[in-house]
């Protein structure tokens, strides 16, 4: 089981990246446009950059649903390998089961 703090971390980040999503892709456009000035380039930077960090999408990690291992976590089942192991055994995912040839 991970530590409680570091699963509340990557909501944090969750919620941010939601809350700061319109106003990160407003100022990505303009950083990235053609037709804006120089100084409206540099301008939109600097707001992008004042940004919290963790507002990044890029920040997240995916985290298995029930023990909260950041590693090796299948994005399909939002399990992490071990768990989506156990699962597998039990017969709780459909349409999944051990290779055996």
């Amino acid at each position: 089981m991970a530590k409680t703090s570091m699963i509340n971390r990557e909501a944090k980040r969750e919620k941010l990246a939601k809350k700061f999503a319109a106003k990160r892709d407003a100022l990505k456009k303009i950083v990235s446009s053609d037709s804006a000035s120089y100084e409206e380039k540099m301008d939109a930077a600097v707001k992008l950059q004042k940004l919290p960090r963790d507002s990044s999408p890029s920040r997240q990690t995916t985290r298995c649903a029930l023990t909260g291992r950041p590693r090796a976590v299948y994005s399909k089942f939002g399990l992490g390998r071990n768990m989506l192991r156990k699962a597998t055994m039990n017969g709780d995912v459909p349409g999944l089961r051990k290779a055996s040839w």
